[in-house]
């Protein structure tokens, strides 16, 4: 996507002076003070506090899942645009035709023609309503929040442009203005799956193998993107609505992600155009990996796989990595498998930034981990609901103030809003009623969500250019999205605060 910095004029002063040229103890403006103030009266009300934190510019989510994002509503609403089903088998799901009325129903008009199936596909599709072994629900939150994203595969892999437009349209609602959505071109997977077969269990050999057939890949991932893009934009009307509010003004990247709970070949594969990717084109930004972590074969091949990573990263050095590392707790896999992987993900992968990190308590030298992590701004990407959901990780028992007091910068985010039926303003709430967190810490959350974001140019912050408005500064934050998104935050966070 295009940077959006036509907004950006000489003249605008942000009250305070820039986040970066402040010392870090530098006392709140009284602007700021007053919101702090008016957070805390708000802080024992949990519908007055949703109401503060609703408004409050949040920056970016940094961990969102592009199958995720939408709501199960949006995507029976895909299904019946494209001519889908619905089974009437226990649990519902998108299928493809044809549509008999009896085994599968058409999805186009389920709501009005049939709403108690239509409520029981959005609990199918999402946590909704979630209760163990009713309605043959899955054994655990863990497997229900997984189990949904078969169910709603087949309205999702046609749909990536509407899926990226309501992603951009929850993110404005929400007051996000950045989204980093891991997200897959169905070429990518297709690759991978053509690919596979080359593994002989030397990455070089491997590598060289497959590596001509690179190009054509990114070129069908680039096409399949313009067209995503095309449509999302299209169904956001932005061609009318290109200012600087809405779900036209949100910008999102994308992560291109690997399966690790796929066979080694097609996970190399898979990693290898991933890469390859985020080298060739702007709109991709780093790479992840994804699928459960405790899946037999996702703990197998970890190490495996960091080493993978550790390969590739050599042969694309400007190519960063955001990992889904330490989604695991007690009782969810034997002790041994909580001991190392948020450790090798940093060590031995590189990551610049950890997914979930729920298990950092249990790593090998944890306060050494800890301290590598704050040293060296190894971000932890923070996800309050999904980690209660899946692990029934909560409150205390969370590693949040754990990672805060050892220095290592934490961002929350949302992983997969629409299965978990929440949004970025929720985690913000948590962090508040659960975790204790006041007006200063979710403001500089916000502030560090666009500073570790992998945006391209150079950051804000320490940036002499920008020390006062006018046009070596707006020079500057042309030719920098980064810093360009952090001084659209601080005029953000400068009008919501004159509120107060």
């Amino acid at each position: 996507m295009r940077a959006r910095t036509k907004w950006l004029a000489s003249g605008m002063a942000i009250a305070g002076g820039l986040l970066t040229l402040l010392p870090a103890h530098a006392a709140p403006s009284p602007s700021e003070a007053r919101a702090s103030a008016a957070f805390d009266a708000a802080a024992g009300d949990k519908a007055k506090l949703r109401l503060f934190l609703q408004a409050m510019p949040k920056g970016g989510d940094l961990h969102n899942h592009l199958w995720g994002a939408p709501y199960a509503e949006d995507f029976i609403a895909w299904a019946g645009e494209g001519g889908l089903c619905v089974s009437t088998a226990t649990p519902p799901a998108l299928i493809g035709g044809p549509c008999d009325g009896k085994a599968a129903v058409p999805a186009a008009g389920l709501a009005r023609r049939d709403p108690a199936l239509y409520n029981r596909v959005i609990d199918s599709l999402s946590v909704r309503n979630y209760d163990r072994g009713s309605d043959h629900a899955a054994a655990s939150g863990h497997d229900q929040f997984f189990s949904t994203f078969e169910r709603f595969a087949a309205a999702a892999v046609p749909n990536i442009g509407p899926m990226v437009a309501v992603t951009r349209e929850y993110a404005a609602q929400d007051r996000v203005s950045y989204v980093e959505s891991s997200a897959n071109p169905n070429a990518m997977r297709a690759f991978a799956e053509r690919e596979a077969g080359r593994w002989t269990g030397d990455f070089a050999k491997t590598y060289a193998a497959f590596a001509p057939g690179l190009p054509a890949m990114v070129e069908a991932s680039r096409k399949e993107m313009d067209a995503a893009l095309t449509e999302a934009d299209k169904r956001l009307d932005c061609a009318q609505n290109s200012g600087t509010a809405g779900p036209c003004a949100v910008e999102v990247r994308f992560q291109p992600f690997v399966e690790r709970a796929q066979p080694a070949g097609f996970v190399f594969a898979q990693m290898a155009a991933a890469f390859a990717l985020v080298d060739a084109d702007p709109r991709f930004v780093g790479v992840n990996i994804v699928n459960p972590e405790d899946h037999p074969v996702s703990l197998g091949d970890y190490a495996l796989h960091m080493r993978m990573m550790k390969y590739l990263s050599g042969r694309y050095p400007k190519v960063p990595m955001a990992l889904h590392a330490g989604e695991l707790t007690l009782g969810l896999t034997p002790p041994r498998d909580l001991t190392f992987h948020i450790s090798q993900a940093v060590t031995v992968a590189g990551a610049k930034r950890i997914g979930h990190g729920v298990d950092i308590a249990y790593e090998h030298d944890a306060p050494g981990l800890l301290k590598q992590m704050a040293r060296d701004k190894v971000a932890v990407e923070i996800n309050l609901t999904s980690n209660d959901v899946i692990l029934g990780v909560k409150g205390a028992d969370h590693p949040l103030s754990l990672y805060r007091q050892a220095g290592v910068p934490v961002v929350l985010s949302t992983d997969d809003e629409g299965v978990s039926r929440i949004d970025l303003t929720n985690e913000y709430v948590r962090a508040a009623t659960e975790h204790g967190l006041r007006y200063a810490d979710l403001k500089a959350m916000a502030r560090d969500s666009l500073e570790y974001a992998f945006l391209p140019g150079k950051s804000l912050r320490g940036a002499a250019e920008c020390a006062k408005p006018g046009a070596a500064c707006d020079v500057f934050l042309n030719k920098n999205l980064k810093a360009a998104m952090q001084w659209r935050l601080e005029k953000d966070f400068e009008a919501f605060e004159a509120t107060f």
